[in-house]
C-alpha cells in the first residue's frame, strides 16, 4: 500500500525546507535505508534516508523547490499503484488544493511523457511537476537568484544522468549544476552572465521532438500561468536562441598587447563588465588565482590611446554608449588611489546585497554593544613557534584565536546563543565562523566542534575552508550553522576595530594586530611586551555585560597561558 512520505523537521528551528537534491527519481526502486533526498535547513544541508521499501511514485516538489514542515515530500508504494487518492488529501504550498486540478495536471504530465498532443485546458500549467523542467534551485540558505556563470552544454547537446549542465553563481560561491536525466538540452533560460530567479525556468532536457512553446509561454507568463496571446513556435525560440548576444563593440586600438591566448579565465561578473565597457579579455591582465580575470581587474583597466585614425569608423559605437550611464569618454582613466571628474556605477554582486541585506538588519535591529580588552601575546607568540616545530600543519595566531575562543564558549555557554525573538537559543555544540574577505565581499566558513579539535586539525579546516571560500567552491553545509564568529584583521595592521553581529549569533570578537609596547614593570622599571586588542560586539537582547565581560576573561586566561589549551 502506498504511503506518504512528509516534510521531516530537520532542526530545532526549522519551519520550511529546500530540496538541494533527489538521489531518487519517480519510478525508482528504493529500498529502507537509500538516500531519498539532501534537504537544506535553515542550519545545514542534510541527507534524508527512505525508511521504507517501495517504488518512488510521487515528488512533492523538484530540486530547489521549497516545503513547509508537514508537506507532502513523497509518495512510496507499489509499481502502478494508483495514489490519485493521497494526492487529493495532500495540500502542498505548491500543488492545488482542488482534486479536479491535481487530476488534469496528472493527465497533462503524462501525455508530456508520450509526446501525445495536450488539450486546450483552463488549469495552469505547473512545470514545477513536469520532469522534463529543470528550474533554477536555490544552492544556499540565502539565495533569491543564481547568475549563469556559463553553460556546459548547449542547446541541442545530449545530456545524461550527472553531467554538469551550468555553472551557477549564487550569492555565497559558484557551484556545478549537474542534470538528473537523460535527454537532449532543448532550452536555455538565460545566456551565460544572466540572472534567474530561484524556481524560474533555467532549462529543458527531453527528447529530440518534444515540444517545447507551451513551456516556454507559461514560463514567460508568470511561472506556470498560461498566456492568452499566441505563443512563440518553437521556430521562433531556436531563432532567438541562436542569435549572438550582442556585446558592445570595442573601439580599435592601435598596438594593444595580448596577454591572453586560449582559454580566457574570467568571473562572470567582470565577462558582463568587460561586454558592457566594450573592452576585449584577451588584453586584460588577471589578478585572481591562476590569473583568473575579477571585476577589479576591468575596472581598472585603462586601454592603449586610440589613433584619430583608427577611431573614426567606430560610430556604431555611439548608439551602445549612449545607454551608459556615465560615457567612458568623459570619466578620467581610473586610478588607484586617485581623483578624476565624473563617476562609474557599478551593479552589486549577489553576495554584496545579501550582506548589506543582512548586516543591515543585524545593526539596526539588534542593540550592538562593545567589550574591549588587551592580551598580553608573549607566552603564545613562543608556544606557536615550537608547536609548528612539532604539527603536521602551520598554526597560525588565528588558528589559536579559534581554539581559545571555543574552550571559552564551552565555559561561557550564554555567550554561544541566538536570540529567536521570544526566547533565547543556546546551543550545545560550537561552531566557529571566520570571516573572509574576497573580491565580491565577506563570506563566513564555518568551523565545526571547534572546541573538541586540535589546533592542527583547526589549522587544516581552516586552510581548506579559507581556499574553497576565495574560489567560491564552499558547500552550504560549509558556510552555515555558526554559533559564533571571528573577524582578524591583524593581518592587515589594523591595531583595533569593532565589527557588526553575523545572524544568528550573539556575539561577534573583533582582532587586532600584534605589536609591541612598552610598560612599567612592577619592580619600577621598563620593558617591552606584544599585546594584541580584542573588541567583543555582543547583541544586549542574549548577552549581558558581565556575561560578555567573563566571557573575555577566560579568553584571555587561554592565550596568555596557552598550555592550557592543549590540556
Amino acid at each position: 500500500m502506498a504511503e506518504v512520505i512528509k516534510m521531516p523537521r530537520l532542526s530545532d528551528t526549522m519551519t520550511e525546507g529546500v530540496i538541494a537534491s533527489w538521489n531518487k527519481q519517480v519510478g525508482d526502486s528504493v529500498k529502507k535505508g537509500d538516500l531519498l533526498a539532501e534537504v537544506e535547513t535553515d542550519k545545514a544541508t542534510m541527507e534524508l534516508d527512505s525508511y521504507k521499501d517501495g517504488v518512488l511514485l510521487h515528488q512533492g516538489v523538484q530540486a530547489g523547490g521549497k516545503l513547509q514542515v508537514d508537506d507532502l515530500l513523497a509518495i512510496l508504494g507499489e509499481k502502478g499503484e494508483d495514489i490519485s487518492s493521497l494526492l487529493a488529501g495532500e495540500t502542498n504550498g505548491n500543488t492545488s488544493n482542488d482534486k479536479e486540478a491535481d487530476t488534469t495536471d496528472t493527465k497533462e504530465v503524462a501525455s508530456v511523457e508520450t509526446n501525445e498532443p495536450k488539450k486546450e485546458k483552463k488549469a495552469s500549467l505547473d512545470l514545477s511537476k513536469m520532469d522534463e523542467v529543470v528550474l533554477m534551485p536555490r544552492l544556499s540558505d540565502t539565495m533569491t537568484e543564481g547568475v549563469i556563470a556559463s553553460w556546459q552544454k548547449n542547446t541541442g547537446d545530449k545530456v545524461s544522468k550527472g553531467d554538469v549542465l551550468a555553472e551557477i553563481e549564487t550569492d555565497k560561491a559558484t557551484m556545478e549544476l549537474e542534470s538528473y536525466k537523460d535527454g537532449f538540452l532543448l532550452f536555455q533560460g538565460a545566456v551565460a552572465g544572466e540572472k534567474i530567479q530561484v524556481n524560474d525556468l533555467l532549462a529543458i532536457i527531453a527528447a529530440k521532438d518534444f515540444a517545447i512553446d507551451e513551456i516556454v509561454a507559461a514560463a514567460k507568463s508568470g511561472g506556470g500561468q498560461q498566456n492568452e496571446s499566441a505563443p512563440e513556435t518553437e521556430t521562433e525560440i531556436k531563432e532567438k536562441q541562436s542569435e549572438p548576444s550582442k556585446p558592445v563593440p570595442s573601439a580599435p586600438v592601435t598596438e594593444q598587447e595580448v596577454v591572453n591566448t586560449g582559454r580566457i579565465f574570467a568571473s562572470p561578473l567582470a565577462k558582463k563588465l568587460a561586454e558592457e565597457k566594450g573592452i576585449e579579455l584577451k588584453y586584460v591582465k588577471g589578478s585572481g588565482d591562476n590569473g583568473r580575470i575579477v571585476k577589479t581587474d576591468i575596472e581598472q583597466y585603462i586601454p592603449v590611446e586610440v589613433s584619430a585614425k583608427a577611431a573614426q569608423p567606430a560610430k556604431e559605437v555611439a548608439p551602445v554608449i549612449k545607454k551608459e550611464e556615465a560615457p567612458a569618454v568623459k570619466v578620467a582613466p581610473f586610478v588607484p588611489g586617485g581623483v578624476g571628474e565624473g563617476s562609474v556605477d557599478h551593479s552589486n554582486s549577489q553576495m554584496r546585497n545579501i550582506i548589506a541585506k543582512r548586516l543591515g538588519e543585524s545593526k539596526f535591529s539588534a542593540p550592538h554593544f562593545y567589550l574591549k580588552m588587551e592580551v598580553v601575546m608573549d607566552n603564545a607568540m613562543a608556544a606557536r613557534v615550537q608547536m609548528n616545530e612539532i604539527s603536521p600543519v602551520k598554526i597560525s595566531f588565528n588558528d589559536m584565536m579559534i581554539k581559545a575562543s571555543a574552550m571559552a564558549l564551552r565555559k561561557h555557554p550564554a555567550v554561544n546563543s541566538s536570540w529567536m525573538g521570544d526566547f533565547i537559543r543556546t546551543y550545545d555544540h560550537v561552531h566557529i565562523g571566520m570571516a573572509v574577505a574576497i573580491p565580491d565581499g565577506l563570506i563566513v566558513p564555518v568551523i565545526r566542534f571547534a572546541d573538541q579539535k586540535t589546533l592542527s586539525q583547526i589549522s587544516a579546516d581552516a586552510k581548506e575552508l579559507g581556499g574553497k571560500a576565495k574560489s567560491k567552491k564552499l558547500q552550504p553545509n560549509e558556510f552555515s550553522g555558526n554559533t559564533f564568529t571571528i573577524s582578524n584583521l591583524g593581518m592587515m595592521d589594523i591595531d583595533e576595530f569593532t565589527a557588526i553581529i553575523n545572524p544568528p549569533d550573539s556575539c561577534i570578537l573583533a582582532v587586532g594586530k600584534i605589536k609591541e609596547e612598552v610598560y612599567r614593570t612592577t619592580k619600577g622599571d621598563f620593558d617591552v611586551r606584544n599585546i594584541m586588542k580584542l573588541t567583543l560586539s555582543c547583541d544586549h537582547r542574549s548577552v549581558d555585560g558581565a556575561v560578555g565581560a567573563s566571557f573575555l576573561q577566560t579568553l584571555k586566561a587561554y592565550l596568555e597561558n596557552p598550555v592550557t589549551m592543549l590540556v
